[in-house]
């Protein structure tokens, strides 16, 4: 079996190629530039609803304080009324980048970990190009792609927009796939 720390440089230069490619898919090509709508009279649902002071968090318009409250005529006329949506409300102010940027570059380290953590006990020490390719991208893909497809099938997140995400994990799959079959111990 092959030992994990000789799996760390691969770890961390995927997670680099990935967290660079993240960037130029991000910032440079326009592939997510429709992953959000505008909504309709911005500026005055803005001023309607600032002086409500809603703190920080993730909110569902109308919620039900139970499954029976689902069943009431009151919720029900709500639900037919509208709006009906799920709202993540933030911080005021200027959203900074240095946090988020720290965060997915961990979360790109640790889902190189992942992918390590399963090719090493799949695969011997002199493994194929081939073979670590298939293991570590699997892995890789499942940590960058499968779990948004969630919010699709759950929270209405438009399709186009986790198909769009998804092309993200291929490609973070295949920049994993590739450190991990080029640097494996042979």
């Amino acid at each position: 079996m092959v030992e994990i720390s000789a799996l760390f440089l691969p770890i961390l230069l995927s997670a680099v190629a990935v967290f660079i490619a993240s960037a130029i898919i991000h910032m440079a090509s326009p592939l997510h530039k429709k992953d959000y709508l505008k909504l309709p009279n911005e500026d005055k649902v803005m001023d309607t609803m600032r002086p409500l002071g809603i703190p920080p968090g993730d909110y569902l318009v109308p919620r039900p304080d139970s499954t029976k409250d689902m069943k009431s005529p009151e919720y029900l006329e709500k639900m037919n009324k509208g709006p009906v949506m799920m709202m993540s409300v933030w911080p005021n102010g200027r959203p900074g980048m240095g946090r988020n940027l720290i965060l997915w570059f961990v979360y790109c380290v640790v889902a190189g970990a992942f992918a390590a953590f399963i090719a090493r006990l799949a695969l011997p020490e002199g493994a194929t190009y081939v073979n670590v390719f298939r293991i570590a991208g699997t892995t890789a893909f499942l940590a960058y792609s499968a779990a948004l497809w969630q919010m699709s099938i759950w929270y209405r997140r438009p399709w186009g927009t986790t198909i769009r995400l998804t092309i993200d994990g291929i490609i973070y799959a295949t920049l994993t796939a590739g450190m991990f079959s080029w640097l494996w111990p042979r």
